[in-house]
């Protein structure tokens, strides 16, 4: 009797082992890839409750969630033969997850390796003034690069952004020294621009008048009224100035 209930216990401890090596579940963004004796299963498991045969299958479960990968900081010479440090960051996806099993045996390791390689050689063709000025057409270049290398793996990668890009204390005091004298003279092209419209304003001001010499005398004496409204001004009148209107008006009369 108690010889049958050790063989029905360990049979029962036999058959929970056996469910629970053979029972797996994955979750919804999770895909299992399953090597029987070796060889990859057409399809990968999941997601859901599926059984494995204990022993004989091997999974390895793949992430398919987009991952967000830091690019370590590069030290990169411009075009233009100027020193910058810049770091970056990379999202990308599994979007085939035998590939990424059976193809490389790193997937991280390998997207990390060709993005920081990739930053180095596509900065390195670019001047520093298209490295800060034109950050989105890099990004679209490193991207396409990236992705185009990653594609054999399995891998997506969606965007690819320069976070940060450090200059050289002594260039960034260049660059400010260029930035004053560049506002400097946009304020004297505007100040000149200015100067050149009223200068042609006083041109046709004077073209009138000297058509019309009477406009010439009437502003002037309405510049002499503008000085006699203040109490403290002297003013010498000159008679010569009102002499045409005098004549005129003599004329008329006679």
């Amino acid at each position: 009797m108690n010889a049958a209930l050790i063989i029905v216990a360990i049979v029962v401890l036999l058959v929970v082992l056996f469910l629970f090596s053979a029972i797996k579940v994955a979750r919804e963004y999770e895909r299992g890839i399953v090597f029987r004796l070796g060889r990859l299963l057409p399809q990968p498991k999941g997601p859901g409750l599926f059984l494995l045969i204990p022993v004989v299958d091997r999974m390895v479960k793949v992430d398919l969630r987009t991952i967000t990968l830091t690019v370590p900081p590069q030290e990169v010479i411009t075009k233009d033969n100027v020193p910058v440090r810049v770091n970056a960051v990379a999202y990308f996806r599994i979007v085939d997850p035998k590939s990424a099993i059976v193809q490389i045996e790193n997937f991280m390791v390998a997207t990390s390796q060709i993005a920081q390689t990739t930053l180095r050689s596509v900065l390195g063709q670019h001047v520093l003034d298209e490295l800060l000025s034109e950050r989105e057409k890099i990004n679209a270049i490193l991207q396409g690069i990236i992705d185009e290398s990653t594609a054999p793996w399995g891998v997506k990668v969606s965007i690819v952004e320069v976070k940060d890009v450090e200059i050289p204390s002594s260039m960034q005091r260049a660059m400010a020294r260029q930035a004053e004298a560049e506002r400097e003279r946009r304020a004297k092209i505007i100040n000149a621009e200015g100067e050149f419209q009223a200068a042609e304003r006083l041109k046709e001001a004077a073209a009138v008048m000297s058509e019309q010499p009477v406009s010439l005398q009437l502003r002037y004496l309405q510049t002499l009224l503008e000085l006699g409204s203040s109490q403290s001004t002297t003013i010498v009148f000159p008679v010569d100035l009102i002499r045409p209107f005098l004549e005129k008006k003599t004329g008329d009369t006679t």
